[in-house]
């Protein structure tokens, strides 16, 4: 007969993968936040509440962009707004990817970064993915950014729509990547702060290179059907 004393202790409920924290308080900022995505994703969080800062090589071509965004949006050079953020979505140019992160290495330390960068190359027969040395651009992220928490998410979304001020919700999931629990769901809960999205866990960073790579298929759909399409993932 076992005894009080020796019986195993119940082992503690598993945790809701959608309990996921408030991030309402957090800076979010935006490197590359003047071109089509990043101006697109600082509109849709800042219009979500989210305190947002863009980022760009030149402050005063940041400050426009945010002044004509609106919604308490600031602007700043790309190093001021890696300081001044909690959380930085980088949103850069593949081909200025690696050399922009390697010069905001100092300021993005213990910084949440989420890449959404796809490396794509284009031709006659339309968009397909590029293969970086490190396996995917978020890789190469983590692997420029040592005192980094690198996440991958974001590379779905149309910029179109998130533009588009008339769209009220994005009907789309969006793929979050990373090593740590605690960063993908900030990555995952301010998805969620975006109405029509939902933030999915979809795998540690090794698994970063196919989700970049399908933005080459979606531009393809898009092409054939006249489209903005996104993701829903199924049964979760």
């Amino acid at each position: 007969m076992t005894s009080p004393d020796n019986a195993a202790a119940p082992k503690p409920a598993a945790k809701d993968p959608w309990d996921l924290p408030d991030v309402s308080g957090l800076v979010v900022g935006v490197l590359g936040g003047t071109g089509d995505q990043g101006r697109g994703l600082a509109y849709r969080l800042a219009r979500a509440g989210q305190k947002v800062i863009i980022g760009s090589r030149a402050a005063e071509r940041a400050g426009t962009a945010a002044s004509e965004l609106g919604l308490g949006i600031e602007g700043a050079e790309n190093a001021e707004c890696a300081r001044r953020s909690d959380v930085v979505i980088v949103a850069v140019p593949w081909d200025g990817h690696a050399k922009t992160l390697e010069a905001l290495r100092d300021e993005l330390a213990g910084k949440l970064v989420v890449d959404c960068v796809n490396p794509l190359g284009f031709d006659k027969k339309g968009a397909y993915a590029l293969k970086p040395a490190e396996g995917s651009a978020a890789e190469q992220a983590a692997a420029l950014l040592p005192g980094s928490r690198v996440t991958a998410a974001f590379h779905h979304l149309s910029a179109v729509l998130l533009q588009d001020e008339s769209v009220e919700e994005i009907d789309t999931d969006v793929m979050v990547l990373g090593e740590a629990r605690a960063d993908t769901d900030i990555v995952q809960a301010l998805a969620a702060r975006i109405p029509g999205m939902r933030g999915v866990f979809a795998g540690r960073l090794r698994n970063a290179h196919q989700v970049e790579s399908l933005v080459a298929n979606l531009i393809s759909v898009n092409r054939r059907y006249k489209a903005h399409a996104g993701l829903r993932v199924t049964d979760v």
